[in-house]
């Protein structure tokens, strides 16, 4: 080392800062040494410690402040005349909207870093999902586009409207069709725009697509009511749920609003009233819904028509023809359904997740005949989340085939990418004369097109939303742009010779057309975040559809499909159709059943997979009936209907960004198209590969050891007793105290989580991950058994083998060599965090007081003191303790791009960024209990229940997690456990862990 220069101490995470450091192009250098990074600071390795870190102070400000720049800010601006909203230290809140859902967005210091429901919002107003969760990420995702382009090339704002208005001016004189290609639009402010555009230029038109179509409710809809809408599903109105195929808790339609409304007739409060709704869920492959159903059928995707006709022949008395008869199992439940629904009518619903028109045209006449109209589906509150039109998209591709059209707008799509044919795509773009992509990156549709006009961030944006009918929500910017980039929908009045900026338009259609008579202003709605106008009366609907058509047309297909194997597609909880293709959040966060990250797999029944001679990681080349081919790892999975497999769609990108090119691969092109729709329901032929690919799992030790950790009970039980199957009843086990008791005299903080209403959807995780700085640690590290996670959601199966029920997974892989049917099987999902026990046993082997209990009942963790001895991990019994074994925040190893200063601005600054080769562990989120104590503080108030909430909980749609305070009798964690199903896992070794459960209650079948 050389003696004359001096080094400072723990600046080697300063050496990316963006306020220090540029490279050529102005954008991130990988790192510079720290002499470098000072001089061009203006400052040296003597520079005085004070003007050091008034330069770095204002390092983070200047990009916040500056963000409309299109690079990155490299010069300081301090707060000499501060802004009116910011006060450093303190978050503001913002009502914004994402996905038609209201919610808040926290921001730091002009920063935006976390999402929240809005808790004064109707509808989804409890929760949030995962992808909503993780969407704060994309904001700071350095993949984006940092200005426009044309024919590749950099370009200015100027140039892009002067050539695109003379395009567009050519081909209107022309007589030339202009489309603008989009994924569907619920914007009220944006379809104005859309108007305004094709008002300039007659020949224009808008064509909705989306990646996961819907159009066959839509079509169906038409054909049997007269109404072209999807409906709004009511089941918290229901008693009886029927689903066929349709995964409504995760990625069908609304999944968090289903969610909600699904917990409300089954969460504690409702049992609590001796009420609980019965589900029964027939799919091929095991998904999130089919886990949580009191009864689940596995069937193949060409049985789901027969399992819908002979519903509506048991429930009507028809003689429809095609109905079950190979599959004993079915028969016999839909026998029971059927008299179940009878029972239930008005509180009951049918619904099938498949697209095509003849499927959910049986499942409309079914559910007329149980007079559900009006009550559990509401035709007159419609949604309009997707309203895309799959025959209106073929229909552009061959107009433009043929020449007919000269300019092309592609608005949050991809066709490129996630369209079955990309060919068919490929070949129609090549004709047209201007294509314009509005894509945040070169995605795999806009490295095809001739000008990018690269969009907004939703949190840099102005917008609305009209999810459903007359529920209104606000999108308001957060930030000013980061890059330099502009809104779509400020380029479409920029081209139709509009000179009112998108604000200004969307202020002034809010207050002609919906504020009008409200007596609410444009000022309430941007506090609110959304405007709600009531529901409409729903009406009864009579089915003027032709079901014998239908019937026969749904048996038909199946027939077709009933060859080779048969395969599900399915959109997985956390990437869905791929759009957030490049957030790490997701690609880390597990599968809710099959617990695997960073990849897509061929899930498979074991009995099958070993008729096949197929193992766990086989890899399988798999060639659909279009000819194409990928090759897959294989996943075996209990609940796989035998003869089909199941793909994850969404993965495969190659454009997506550094995170998510090359993750898995792409199975869109497998669906097909017919009668007028996509079909995500195929055959194919597998051919095992002479190669292994290990899978990056969460959960593999699958063994509870016989202990008690997850509890059930029936539903029937539960009403004559309703501590049946907690373990409450009888003697407990004798303990015996090592330890003084701990007292809490002020606060003790404690959770309730009950797994009734637990879906396992992982929204509480990704929540906990940005609010705590969780960091991704990539595949590899997962499969080193190093994730970085929190909290976990473990996933228990069961089932019964031989009359007895088998709870402990360790049994699966001998009843696989038995051949024992693991086709139908029972889950049970449980959040695992730190239980923050008043007798810790990390506490008491931590050798330097890293781990410690404070006087609130909370397991605090000093991260400066702990030197990793992971002597509190191996003491641990709920393994939920992680090591840092790398500084995955700033290691180039682990690089998914998170690693960067930029894309580190979406670190919450209450929350210490932990260093290697510390243990870190749920804090019951520390910094939102003292931020609580403060705000109560300064109002000069006592604490109230709800005024500190966990992310995890915040996040639950289900409101499955409860927080508070158990010294206030009145607070509802305190009621909780006072429940009679509560109990707490692994309480017989005394180590009182300060988080009760809920024993699950199935409703199950009395027969």
């Amino acid at each position: 080392m050389d003696s004359n220069k001096k080094y400072w101490k723990g600046l080697e995470e300063l050496e990316q800062t963006p306020a220090f450091v540029k490279n050529s192009k102005g954008e991130f250098a990988e790192s510079l040494p720290i002499e470098n990074v000072l001089n061009e600071a203006g400052l040296s390795t003597k520079t005085p410690r004070r003007d050091f870190l008034k330069a770095l102070g204002f390092g983070l400000g200047a990009v916040s402040l500056a963000a409309c720049q299109s690079t990155p800010v490299h010069k300081s601006i301090p707060y000499l005349i501060k802004p009116e909203e910011v006060t450093p230290g303190i978050p503001n809140y913002y009502a914004s909207s994402y996905n038609g859902q209201s919610i808040l967005v926290k921001t730091r210091e002009g920063r935006p870093i976390l999402i929240e429901p809005n808790p004064k919002s109707i509808g989804v107003n409890r929760g949030t999902d995962a992808a909503t969760q993780a969407s704060v990420l994309d904001l700071y995702d350095m993949s984006k586009l940092k200005g426009p382009k044309i024919k590749g090339n950099e370009a200015d704002w100027e140039s892009v409207d002067a050539q695109v208005k003379a395009a567009l001016n050519a081909a209107n004189s022309a007589g030339k069709q202009i489309r603008i290609i989009s994924s569907s639009i619920n914007s009220p402010s944006a379809l104005a725009a859309i108007a305004g555009f094709i008002a300039k230029y007659p020949t224009a038109k808008l064509v909705e697509v989306d990646a996961v179509s819907y159009a066959g409710i839509i079509k169906a809809n038409q054909a049997s009511f007269g109404k072209a809408a999807i409906p709004h599903y009511r089941f918290d109105k229901a008693d009886v749920i029927v689903s066929v195929g349709a995964d409504f808790l995760g990625t069908w339609l609304a999944g968090e609003e289903h969610t909600q409304q699904y917990a409300d007739n089954r969460g504690y409060k409702s049992l609590e009233n001796k009420k609980m709704s019965r589900h029964i869920q027939f799919e091929s492959g095991l998904s999130m819904t089919g886990a949580n159903a009191d009864a689940r059928v596995a069937v193949k995707p060409s049985e789901e028509a027969a399992v819908l006709v002979s519903l509506y022949n048991a429930i009507t008395g028809a003689s429809l023809a095609g109905g079950l008869s190979a599959n004993e199992k079915a028969q016999k439940v839909v026998g029971l359904v059927s008299k179940e629904l009878l029972n239930a009518k008005g509180r009951s619903v049918v619904v099938a997740g498949s697209n095509d028109v003849a499927l959910q045209t049986l499942a409309n006449a079914i559910n007329a005949a149980l007079n559900n109209y009006g009550s559990t589906i509401d035709l007159d509150n419609v949604s309009y989340q997707y309203k895309g039109n799959d025959s209106d998209f073929t229909t552009f591709l061959n107009e433009a085939a043929a020449g007919q059209v000269d300019v092309a707008f592609f608005l949050n799509v991809n066709p490129a990418y996630d369209y079955f044919d990309s060919e068919k795509v490929k070949g129609a773009l090549a004709k047209v004369k201007l294509k314009v992509s509005f894509a945040d990156r070169e995605d795999e549709t806009a490295e095809l097109v001739d000008i990018l006009a690269p969009n907004h961030n939703y949190l840099e944006s102005w917008g609305d939303s009209n999810a459903r009918e007359g529920y209104f929500t606000v999108v308001q910017p957060t930030i000013n742009p980061v890059f330099n980039t502009r809104q779509a929908e400020q380029s479409l009045l920029i081209w139709s010779d509009n000179a009112l900026a998108y604000h200004d338009f969307v202020k002034e259609n809010w207050e002609k057309n919906i504020l009008a008579g409200t007596g609410t202003t444009w000022e309430n709605v941007l506090q609110a975040g959304f405007e709600y106008k009531g529901d409409k009366p729903a009406q009864a609907y009579s089915f003027a559809g032709d079901v014998n058509a239908a019937a026969a047309a749904a048996v038909s297909a199946s027939k077709a499909l009933a060859k080779d194997v048969e395969v599900q597609l399915y959109q997985s909880v956390a990437i869905r159709d791929g759009k957030q293709g490049n957030n790490a959040y997701l690609h880390e966060l597990p599968d809710p059943i099959s617990k695997v990250t960073w990849d897509n797999y061929v899930a498979i029944a074991p009995k099958f997979a070993e008729s096949l001679g197929l193992g766990e990681n086989s890899v399988v080349k798999v060639t659909g009936e279009n000819g194409y081919s990928v090759e897959l790892p294989v996943l075996l999975q209990p609940g796989q209907a035998q003869g089909t497999v199941s793909i994850a769609i969404g993965y495969g990108r190659t454009k997506a960004g550094k995170a998510g090119n090359e993750v898995g691969q792409n199975a869109y092109p497998f669906a097909k198209f017919v009668n007028g729709t996509l079909q995500f329901n195929t055959t194919a032929k597998l051919e095992k590969v002479s190669r292994t690919y290990e899978l990056a799992q969460t959960q593999t030790h699958h063994t509870i050891e016989g202990r008690n950790v997850i509890r059930e009970t029936t539903f029937k039980d539960y009403v004559k007793d309703p501590a049946h199957g907690s373990g409450n009843h009888g003697e407990k086990h004798k303990t015996y105290d090592l330890w003084d008791k701990f007292e809490s005299p002020g606060h003790k903080w404690v959770m309730a989580i009950d797994l009734n209403a637990c879906t396992g959807c992982g929204a509480c995780v990704v929540a906990c991950n940005v609010e705590n700085n969780v960091p991704v640690v990539g595949r590899d590290e997962v499969r080193r058994r190093r994730e970085m996670h929190w909290l976990r959601i473990d996933r228990y199966y069961s089932f019964e083998h031989d009359g007895e029920q088998v709870t402990e997974e360790k049994e699966l892989d001998r009843l696989s060599r038995e051949n024992a049917n693991l086709d139908n099987v029972s889950v049970v999902f449980q959040p695992m965090l730190c239980q923050h026990c008043d007798h810790a046993p990390c506490e008491t082997v931590c050798p330097v007081l890293a781990t410690v209990h404070s006087s609130e009942g909370l397991n605090h963790m000093a991260y400066n003191r702990c030197f990793g001895t992971r002597y509190c991990a191996n003491n641990c019994p709920y393994k939920v303790r992680r090591f840092n074994w790398f500084n995955y925040w700033n290691d180039s190893r682990f690089d998914n791009y998170l690693n960067n200063e930029f894309t580190q601005l979406v670190l919450n600054p209450d929350v210490t960024s932990r260093s290697r080769g510390v243990m870190e562990k749920c804090t019951m989120c520390l910094q939102r209990i003292q931020g609580g104590k403060l705000k109560a503080k300064l109002e000069k108030r006592k604490l109230r229940d709800g005024d500190i909430n966990t992310a995890c909980a915040a996040a639950c749609s289900a409101n499955a997690i409860i927080f508070g305070d158990i010294n206030d009798p009145n607070s509802e964690v305190s009621k909780a456990l006072r429940n009679e199903r509560v109990y707490y896992v692994l309480e017989e070794i005394n180590v009182q862990p300060n988080i009760g459960y809920m024993t699950k209650v199935r409703n199950t079948f009395e027969a």
